[in-house]
């Protein structure tokens, strides 16, 4: 009797962490590499020091130029967070059944992360090149390794954005 009890515990266990288990493994891909479009694939967070400091972090798609292009912000499960779109003149983010509009994707990141990305220098760094940033120091030391660490010291609040590139 006591056997069966230990026996069906441990089904119970293992059943309730198939679930779990099944979450860690790789998510499908959000995006479509187009033939001439970079893509980059990761993890993201990005920290801001504010009152109180602020900090968004997860894994990430993206694909396009500074100019045009698409970001997949996923969580730790792999469903989508937020889906950004942007292209000359609009930038839009869909978040669940909600969509942000914003004249520049410089702004919208501003509203959605508290702090704006400096973009053409982000996909310059995704690449190894160390373009200076108006407020940005980016350490590109790591690159080969997918590690890429950028501080902004100004204006206030201090940020910071962290990336880890999957392997390709």
């Amino acid at each position: 009797m006591m056997l069966q009890r230990r026996q069906l515990c441990l089904a119970a266990i293992g059943t309730g962490l198939l679930p779990l288990l099944s979450a860690c493994s790789t998510a499908a891909r959000q995006l479509e590499a187009a033939p001439g479009k970079t893509y980059w694939s990761g993890r993201m967070s990005v920290q801001v020091l504010d009152s109180p400091p602020q900090t968004t972090s997860g894994s990430f798609e993206l694909s396009g130029s500074p100019d045009s292009g698409e970001l997949v912000l996923l969580n730790p499960l792999g469903n989508i967070v937020a889906r950004v779109q942007w292209s000359p003149g609009q930038a839009s983010a869909q978040q669940g059944t909600q969509t942000r509009q914003a004249s520049s994707l410089d702004g919208l990141t501003q509203t959605l992360l508290g702090t704006s990305l400096p973009i053409a220098a982000l996909f310059d760094w995704l690449q190894g090149q160390p373009t200076v940033a108006a407020g940005w120091q980016a350490d590109l030391e790591a690159r080969s390794e997918g590690k890429i660490l950028a501080r902004r010291l100004d204006p206030l609040p201090e940020a910071s954005l962290r990336i880890v590139l999957d392997a390709p």
